[in-house]
């Protein structure tokens, strides 16, 4: 028996980048929304000394600029980067054979056959869960978020002329709160699947998951 390892370059600095810094925007933003949504029923001391709120606040809109932003640059990057850096918005859902291998990967993940297949890129099922979870998911948060941010920087604001009309759009403002606080917990619920299934594939199926996203190299190791 001998081991022999393969390594293909896949994710460029660019999309290392992005894919690091949106994880911790992702982690401010969740844990600042959740206390924005359900606010401290008391502070101790005089009211007019406390601005823990106003600080909870403020991390959350920065992080929500650092995260819309990065969207937009990974969006640029999909069209300067290599052909990994696109796997991310575009699904060939006309395809039948990728349906056929995003069955395998269920089949996979539930344990149902031995062998994994291998992908240098995301594999089938994971690129859907990225296309409906991130981009999807980034989409309606960004549009969600900053119809929210334009209520309170006021009426002709930059903010309002570009996402003011979501709010219409759903309803009422609170309707938009409770939208836009479903869509934390769908990106949560994508971040403890995605954690969950990097480790389980480094284990499991011979080929790095986490390592890859730090030096941009993915390691193949199969026994001959």
């Amino acid at each position: 028996m001998t081991q022999t390892n393969k390594v293909v370059y896949v994710y460029e600095a660019p999309l290392r980048l992005w894919h690091w810094t949106n994880a911790l925007s992702i982690l401010v933003l969740a844990a600042t929304g959740y206390f924005i949504g359900s606010p401290f029923p008391t502070q101790p001391g005089e009211a007019s000394s406390s601005f823990l709120m106003g600080y909870i606040r403020f991390a959350h809109f920065a992080a929500a600029y650092v995260f819309a932003i990065g969207f937009v640059g990974r969006i640029y990057w999909a069209f300067v980067g290599n052909h990994h850096a696109r796997q991310l918005f575009t699904l060939p859902v006309f395809r039948a054979s990728w349906w056929s291998e995003v069955l395998y990967e269920i089949r996979w993940y539930l344990f149902l056959v031995r062998e994994p297949k291998k992908y240098v890129g995301h594999n089938p099922l994971a690129q859907l869960f990225m296309f409906l979870f991130v981009t999807f998911g980034s989409v309606f948060m960004i549009f969600t978020g900053f119809a929210l941010y334009s209520q309170g920087e006021g009426y002709g604001s930059w903010s309002d002329r570009l996402f003011g009309w979501v709010v219409p759009f759903f309803g009422q403002g609170q309707d938009v709160h409770t939208w836009h606080h479903l869509g934390m917990w769908w990106l949560l619920t994508f971040v403890i699947m995605h954690v969950y299934v990097a480790i389980r594939e480094d284990i499991m199926s011979r080929q790095s998951i986490i390592s890859t996203m730090v030096s941009g190299y993915r390691m193949f190791k199969d026994e001959k």
